[in-house]
């Protein structure tokens, strides 16, 4: 039994597939969990989705519908020394007719060594991994690891789910608050499930805290609006959604929309964010979608930083919001990104391509006689200090024509600078 001072989502967790709400492609008639639950064998799995979908609550379900023994770790927190000691326990006691189920939370925190290190316990069933990641597995799970487990995508709860949810834990008289159904207001409920973005550990959270104020006053309405923000900033400060803002305060700099991105800054400044780690995205912004655009914006971004160290919360706060403000307001340019991506892919393909004699650096007599630096072009000493028709790739390379300066801002006088070199070397001059 769940101990009584546990938190309300820890008491909620579902003990059966028939108490879970929502995932219905997983756990509805028919669906993937229940058809594996009807073949009798537990293979290992990959649970891929959102905060708060269900993940460890369908792994501890899984375990127990197969009576495993169910060991529980964040990839954040274990080694691979801990992972062995986990296995060889795990080894004993399959030899005395116990299985084990474990389960890594956060897998996509491993690296390739240590998801290595779990191969050949899967391989031989030492274990039923179930490994849980809220980033895309193609790209963060091993693919050896994926091929041994079967990959199960969850979806974002929606607010129906989520509401029916809530319902449960505010009556629920054993593991629940054992309210009575009326003592939220029933719009209440749909709010708290609103605020809890398809999140239901974050909604039962927030449901304690809510309903612990109104039980010990009645809380008019204009109040309950104040709890929900102060609750949903505390909460944010948990990291569940972090990310999520960062992205939207990048992408509301990134669209000109200088209200929404300072609206995104002050949020995560409320949920305690780092504002360092937001000086540092800020200066990112600047260099990826404002670029030679607008050349001050990468200076600015570092003042803003620099301003922030000297001075801390709040005044710093300000120097920040000015930056977001202006790189909101900057014309756009993403050409340098997409330049260095696409001359990365080139050193890639080109890598081992010498470089021309006429390029190379001559500081000896016998580098100089092995022709390094010959035939090299000063372009100073040429017309508007251009070398007319030099090539400065290597010999086996053709021209490349990375950065495609755009016609915004500083960067259109880029361009015309840019085009008039090329007449010129049309021209052979």
């Amino acid at each position: 039994m769940d101990h009584p001072r546990a938190p309300l989502a820890e008491r909620m967790r579902p003990r059966c597939l028939d108490e879970v709400v929502g995932q219905p492609a997983l756990v509805g008639p028919g669906g993937s969990l229940s058809r594996i639950l009807n073949g009798g064998h537990l293979p290992s799995i990959l649970f891929w989705g959102p905060p708060g979908s269900g993940k460890t609550t369908l792994a501890r379900v899984l375990a127990g519908e197969v009576k495993a023994r169910f060991v529980a770790r964040s990839a954040v927190a274990i080694g691979v020394s801990e992972v062995k000691r986990i296995i060889a326990e795990a080894d004993r006691e399959r030899e005395s007719g116990h299985p084990t189920v474990f389960f890594l939370d956060e897998i996509h925190r491993f690296n390739k060594a240590q998801q290595d290190a779990l191969l050949p316990y899967v391989e031989r069933g030492t274990v039923t991994l179930i490994g849980a990641t809220t980033e895309n597995p193609s790209f963060e799970v091993r693919r050896a690891l994926l091929s041994r487990c079967r990959l199960l995508r969850l979806a974002q709860l929606d607010e129906p789910a989520l509401v029916t949810i809530l319902r449960r834990a505010l009556v629920d008289p054993d593991r629940g608050l054992g309210l009575d159904e009326h003592a939220l207001p029933e719009e209440w409920i749909g709010d708290i499930a609103a605020a809890s973005g398809g999140d239901a550990r974050r909604g039962l959270n927030l449901l304690e805290s809510i309903a612990a104020a109104q039980c010990e006053r009645p809380l008019e309405p204009g109040e309950f609006r104040a709890l929900l923000g102060e609750c949903i900033a505390a909460f944010d400060q948990g990291g569940d959604l972090f990310y999520d803002q960062i992205s939207a305060l990048h992408k509301s700099v990134r669209g000109s929309a200088p209200d929404a991105a300072l609206y995104w800054f002050a949020r995560m400044l409320a949920g305690g964010v780092e504002p360092l780690y937001i000086a540092r995205r800020l200066v990112r912004m600047a260099s990826e979608d404002v670029g030679l655009a607008d050349p001050r914006a990468l200076g600015i971004a570092l003042d803003g930083w620099q301003v922030y160290e000297r001075l801390g919360s709040p005044e710093g706060d300000l120097a920040l919001a000015e930056v977001v403000v202006y790189l909101a307001a900057a014309p756009k340019s993403n050409a340098i990104y997409l330049a260095l991506r696409a001359a990365v892919q080139d050193s890639r393909k080109w890598g081992s391509a010498e470089v021309p004699l006429h390029l190379r650096n001559a500081p000896t007599e016998l580098m100089r006689k092995l022709g390094h630096g010959a035939r090299y072009r000063y372009p100073h000493d040429e017309p508007e200090a251009y070398a007319v028709g030099e090539h400065y790739f290597p010999q086996e390379m053709p021209d490349r024509r990375y950065y495609r300066p755009t016609e915004r801002g500083i960067e259109k006088r880029i361009a015309e600078r840019l085009r008039h070199l090329a007449e010129l070397n049309r021209g052979g001059r």
